[in-house]
């Protein structure tokens, strides 16, 4: 059984550690979406490995990795994190597959981007200006360049008038720019010379793969909330990243896909600008954010932090037909006398349950919150559901009777170890359907 994984909230879930920890029962991991403003963190001992671009499986030898169709390249980004990662001793090697019809991110769009920022003042997404909305904008335009049109040597090709009418929209758009598009043309080229091993059809070898019986993780950047269409539109990514986009962005068909599994925090976070119903403001919104760690992992960004939010949730529930969920970081609410937890909308004398489509709406919306009662007894580093504390156990029972769906991993700690599979749940019956599929071939 094939299994995805995304993000149920606003990203930065913790996706990049579950990935991590349940690559060693597959055989491919492929991201479908994003571009190198995601980064996932993952944890191996005293070792930390930040990851932009490369699926979190890379770090597992033997697994395959693929960058589908729907994530925009950054070559330059790519490279710099095929280095960083040899100098931590994993090699890349021929593991890594970019599909060939992905759309590159070349240098003007990260002018534009920054451009648009500015340009936007108090209305300003927060995005961070690395190019990839205006990629996503040229791909939908289709004046896109793709990871195959790269290959195209000639002087005076398609590539080449591309890239020429490309460079002088952009010199028109932006003031003083002056960027020869020749030059561009030529590192472009040279951008070639080293990607060309990587470049296959990925749908094409992930038909090929799953019909041979090869188990498949799929791989989500950002979250739910940033979904540009089920998001909170227009403070969203420019890509689908619910599980709608597994398809589109890899090319395989639904059925391809056998569980989804969403990631949450036991508490709530989002970088950039736009609504946060739960956010806190003051001593407890920092106290979760400095017990989190809660800075990006590609920015450096502090991250807005507030209570778990089972409204938004829920909805991601919905959007992605998610069958459980792997909660994160619950060691952060160690030694909280009290912990809200959000299971409505106050708009004006209107409670809301549905997560509302209207970004005026949200905005004016005030959390309903339970209160529960918190715990004293560390949960940090616990590696056995039994063994969290009665409180604990019993706040995470009661996410799940307000999303909706069974929590089937539970995360007490950043390294990969300090984890906890559910006995009878999602995860542990998949790993057992693997161990027995591996046995009988």
């Amino acid at each position: 059984m094939n299994i995805a994984v995304i993000g149920a909230q606003w990203g930065d879930e913790g996706k990049g550690k579950i990935v991590d920890l349940l690559t060693p029962h597959v055989s491919i991991v492929a991201r479908y979406q994003g571009g190198h403003n995601a980064g996932h963190t993952v944890n191996v001992g005293d070792e930390q490995f930040i990851l932009h671009l490369l699926p979190s499986g890379i770090l597992h030898p033997g697994v395959r990795c693929v960058i589908g169709n729907g994530v925009v390249v950054d070559p330059d980004a790519l490279f710099a994190e095929v280095d960083i990662l040899a100098r931590q001793g994993i090699e890349v090697g021929d593991r890594l597959l970019i599909s060939d019809k992905a759309h590159v991110i070349l240098p003007y769009h990260r002018e534009l981007e920054v451009l648009a920022e500015a340009r936007r003042g108090d209305r300003r997404i927060g995005t961070t200006s690395r190019g990839i909305g205006p990629s996503y904008e040229d791909k939908v335009g289709r004046r896109g360049i793709r990871i195959a049109d790269l290959g195209d040597a000639s002087a005076d090709g398609p590539l080449a008038a591309a890239i020429r009418e490309n460079v002088s929209a952009r010199n028109r758009a932006i003031d003083g720019a002056e960027t020869d598009w020749r030059t561009l043309h030529a590192d472009v080229r040279a951008t070639w010379s080293r990607l060309e091993q990587w470049v296959d059809d990925a749908s094409l070898f992930l038909s090929a793969a799953i019909q041979a019986g090869q188990c498949v993780l799929f791989e989500g950047a950002q979250g739910t909330m940033l979904d540009i269409d089920h998001g909170t539109y227009p403070f969203v990514s420019s890509s689908s990243s619910t599980a709608g986009g597994i398809c589109t962005g890899l090319g395989v068909g639904p059925r391809s896909i056998g569980a989804v599994l969403g990631i949450a925090k036991v508490y709530t976070t989002r970088v950039g600008e736009g609504p946060l119903p739960t956010e806190l403001h003051g001593d407890m919104g920092d106290q979760l954010r400095e017990s989190g760690r809660e800075y990006g992992a590609s920015t450096g960004r502090p991250r807005r932090c507030g209570w778990y939010d089972a409204v938004a949730v829920r909805y991601a529930v919905r959007i992605s037909g998610l069958d459980a969920l792997a909660v994160t970081k619950l060691d952060v609410l160690d030694g909280l006398d009290e912990i809200p937890l959000c299971t409505g909308y106050r708009h004006g004398e209107e409670i809301l349950t549905e997560f509302p489509s209207n970004g005026a709406t949200l905005a004016a919306c005030e959390p309903v919150y339970e209160e529960l009662p918190g715990w004293t007894s560390p949960t940090a580093g616990v590696r056995r559901y039994e063994d969290l504390p009665p409180e604990a156990q019993a706040y995470l029972q009661r996410i799940e009777e307000v999303t909706g769906v069974p929590i089937a991993i539970v995360s007490t700690g950043s390294d990969r170890a300090d984890t906890i599979l559910v006995a009878g749940g999602l995860i542990d019956r998949w790993q057992a359907e693997r161990a027995m599929s591996t046995s009988a071939s």
